[in-house]
């Protein structure tokens, strides 16, 4: 899959910018908040039908506009297709694929595939176990369709059980049997998404291991596990669930779930949240998006757009070429890429033979190179 043209009118910092990118490594350089990484945060929009850094859509059009339009075309499976995003201040969003909107955004999930790497990634280390179960159903519900709608299932049916406890607590009263209705929809629905999430690790750990010991040169041991604590079938977690009750009723909210599971990120047999140095931490993220990319590459036979913003900040001049080498020797497909620095990535790329482009970004204003890896500038 290839985005070959894109359109941004008042996105951020963006008034009018236009763009045509080519089908390999696309580098978009200039100082920071000339608005770089706002491009690739509107290719991701097109691609995950949000921002990544900011989910209120309100925030991300320009100040003192009242509307943003982000639209793109895509060769996606030799196919054409026209992809577009309207917001306007107060007024729900407009997704468009061929000029006609979604009924559920849901339905775009996973057709046009991208993976950002960047700073804000560290999050997946440093805060709470939402931020690793966010990305972890992100991840499968890019190739897994029932997935996807088992999880908005269970979500549904966990904020009408926890509704419900509030409600039980604020009239001090309690009526086990008003949670039965909820508990029969959230037993088989945990089980399923538990054991798909189990499933995905076992088959992505293999592969992860394999790519972190490539772009570090088998610096160092490193793990993924998954941690949760329902039970394996359904008779057995209901029975959980029931077990629970007399904490759920004190706390006013389910305590047993998948919503409590987390993914446990190990630097040999230690955290990698306390034992990691900043630059193994990075590594690590970087080792578990690129493994993102090929699994959903392998899983939908679309190759994914790979995001890279900023990838000089916390690590190595060593590790980024080995990351370099590794996205230009196999068949990742097309890349994006921001730095600060007007010369070094082109020259990273030259070096390994990729054909390049090249975006100068100031003040949301846009200047276009083409360079070669053979011939330089053109």
């Amino acid at each position: 899959m290839v985005l070959e043209h894109l359109h941004l009118h008042h996105f951020k910092n963006h008034k009018e910018s236009n763009f045509e990118f080519g089908n390999e490594v696309n580098c978009l350089l200039g100082d920071n908040g000339s608005g770089k990484t706002n491009v690739l945060d509107a290719i991701h929009y097109l691609c995950h039908t949000k921002s990544y850094f900011n989910p209120i859509d309100g925030q991300n059009i320009a100040h003192e506009a009242s509307h943003m339009l982000i639209s793109g075309h895509f060769d996606r499976k030799e196919q054409q297709e026209k992809i577009s995003c309207a917001v306007e201040r107060g007024v729900k969003k407009i997704f468009r694929r061929n000029d006609k909107a979604y009924d559920r955004l849901a339905d775009h999930v996973g057709l046009f595939p991208a993976v950002m790497i960047a700073p804000a990634d560290s999050e997946l280390v440093q805060e709470g176990s939402e931020m690793r179960r966010r990305w972890i159903d992100s991840v499968i519900s890019q190739f897994d369709r029932e997935y996807l709608t088992m999880l908005i299932g269970y979500n549904k049916a966990l904020n009408q059980r926890n509704t419900l406890l509030r409600y039980f607590a604020e009239n001090r009263r309690w009526d086990a049997t008003a949670l039965e209705p909820w508990d029969a929809q959230l037993v088989p629905l945990c089980v399923s998404i538990c054991q798909k999430r189990a499933a995905f690790i076992e088959k992505f750990s293999p592969a992860f291991l394999s790519t972190y010991a490539e772009i570090t040169k088998d610096a160092e041991a490193v793990g993924i596990e998954y941690a949760s604590l329902v039970q394996p079938d359904e008779q057995a977690f209901a029975e959980q669930l029931r077990a629970a009750e007399g904490d759920d009723r004190k706390l006013r909210r389910t305590t047993v779930g998948i919503h409590k599971d987390d993914l446990m990120f190990m630097l040999g047999e230690h955290p990698l949240k306390r034992f990691g140095s900043q630059g193994q931490q990075k590594s690590y993220l970087i080792a578990l998006r690129l493994t993102q990319l090929n699994y959903i590459q392998e899983s939908t036979g679309v190759k994914p757009i790979l995001l890279l913003d900023d990838i000089f900040d916390k690590i190595d001049d060593k590790r980024v070429e080995s990351l370099m080498k590794w996205v230009t020797a196999g068949d990742v497909g097309q890349v994006f890429i921001t730095d600060t620095h007007l010369g070094r990535i082109p020259e990273m790329f030259r070096e390994t033979g990729a054909s390049v482009r090249v975006f100068h970004v100031e003040k949301g204003v846009v200047e276009q190179n083409h360079v070669n890896s053979d011939h330089g500038a053109k």
